[in-house]
């Protein structure tokens, strides 16, 4: 079955870096779009970053633009988010994201998520 697992995450000083892994398995990952979002307490899933399957193209939220760098390796069946210059209000759940169509069935796949704090 398909299992995402996110790790890297932590209690990190503001301005401070944190690299954010995600560890796919049961699908093809070179195949798939990957994403990173994030949920910050009260607050909706935010999309934060996404790359295509080669890593080509990526696509970031406004918020992240120039701080945060997503990647992957296709080899290591794993993805990255790198987060640099952190801000208190980066502060969240941060959880690695699948989805698309499979014989026209969608599908959509989360991990269990890795908590980010920035504080001082």
């Amino acid at each position: 079955q398909v299992q995402l697992v996110e790790s890297g995450g932590g209690l990190v000083q503001p301005g401070g870096s944190l690299r954010l892994s995600c560890a796919a398995s049961g699908f093809t990952f070179s195949s798939n779009f990957m994403s990173w979002y994030r949920q910050a307490p009260g607050k909706e899933p935010e999309l934060v970053a996404a790359i295509t399957t080669a890593g080509g193209d990526t696509n970031y939220a406004d918020s992240v633009k120039g701080r945060f760098t997503i990647s992957r390796d296709n080899a290591k069946n794993t993805l990255y988010l790198q987060m640099n210059s952190l801000k208190p209000e980066d502060t969240a759940v941060y959880y690695c994201n699948v989805k698309g169509l499979r014989v026209g069935i969608p599908y959509n796949y989360w991990g269990q998520g890795t908590q980010v704090t920035v504080s001082s």
